[in-house]
């Protein structure tokens, strides 16, 4: 069994409710049908309920009945939810009418579902941009506490088995934060290896990467993977985790033996912690590309509940496989 169908009997086994916000566009119709069939989740499609059932009769969807359907233009809970963000923005001088509107945008009203326990995960981004995704993502959900920053991991499924645990590692960050400081590293790091305990299925054995393995380097740069690694053991102090290691001390027992004796990552991490966003975009699609590995995600990290972003460029099976992967994320440590 590879690692996504790991996931999926795990999506299974937690019966998480899912919001879908674009619940009329065309793949997410067809994701929730096979989702609903196969039991990876409860679905919530925003959308109106005539125009959905009509899509599925179209396409032939056989399962969208089991779905609910919230209409944000025709919700009788409007009033509520309006009043609800009312008071979670009462701070920022939001007003009613304010309000009202803001709860018509799926967007919004995904994001208010599981504020209040009505959906327990959001899957959306089909025909959004991360940062209408994200947004009200923010404002309303928020962070997880002591996290400040979003962050984006890729679980990366290698052919060769040699490298973390039977070919499966976890990059981050990849894909959200672009101003990475030694504090929201740290932070990086602890989310990321709940990332792999909860969703690849590993215990994390972190690396934080830098051009310079324990000290062989000077530099500030140096300094904030050093430092992010202390505040990382802080916050977590039962982590495996270390650095400041290169990429070959990390993941190969030869030069890690050789660069970090003792160390009880080097040579066999199987999660890397990149000191920079465009370091670790990069690294990934060169890694994906270049060795042929299989790159799950991106999985979001650091938000108070999970909400998962989409490629516009996006297929049914991407996001299937992402309801699967937020559904094992909001059931945390319980697999």
């Amino acid at each position: 069994m590879n690692l996504i169908d790991k996931i999926k009997e795990n999506a299974i086994k937690a019966n998480k409710r899912i919001v879908l916000a674009e619940g009329e566009e065309e793949r997410n119709l067809k994701a929730a049908d096979i989702i609903l069939e196969k039991g990876y989740a409860r679905i919530v499609l925003l959308g109106n309920k005539a125009n959905i059932e009509a899509k599925a009769a179209e396409w032939g969807l056989q399962h969208i009945g089991k779905a609910e359907v919230i209409d944000p233009l025709n919700n009788p809970k409007k009033e509520f939810y309006a009043e609800m963000l009312c008071e979670i923005r009462k701070k920022k001088g939001m007003t009613m009418d304010e309000a009202l509107r803001l709860v018509e945008d799926p967007l919004y009203l995904a994001t208010l579902l599981i504020k209040n326990g009505d959906a327990d995960g959001e899957v959306t981004g089909a025909e959004h941009a991360t940062g209408d995704v994200l947004r009200p993502a923010f404002q309303i959900v928020k962070t997880l506490p002591g996290i400040s920053v979003v962050s984006g991991a890729f679980i990366m499924c290698f052919p060769d088995k040699k490298w973390g645990d039977d070919g499966i590692m976890v990059f981050a960050d990849c894909a959200a934060d672009p101003n990475t400081d030694e504090n929201k590293l740290a932070q990086i790091a602890v989310v990321t290896a709940k990332t792999a305990r909860t969703i690849a299925g590993i215990e994390p054995r972190v690396a934080m990467l830098s051009f310079s393995t324990k000290g062989s380097a000077k530099h500030e740069l140096v300094d904030k993977v050093v430092n992010a690694t202390r505040i990382a053991k802080e916050m977590d102090p039962n982590l495996v985790i270390d650095g400041d290691l290169q990429a070959d001390a990390a993941i190969v027992p030869s030069v890690g033996a050789k660069k970090a004796p003792g160390s009880p990552v080097a040579g066999k991490a199987n999660v890397l912690v990149f000191p920079s966003l465009e370091v670790g975009n990069i690294a990934y699609k060169l890694v994906q590309r270049m060795a042929g590995a299989d790159a799950i995600g991106p999985v979001m990290q650091g938000m108070a509940a999970p909400i998962n972003d989409l490629s516009r460029g996006c297929s049914v099976e991407d996001i299937v496989s992402l309801v699967a992967i937020t559904a094992c994320q909001a059931a945390g440590d319980t697999f």
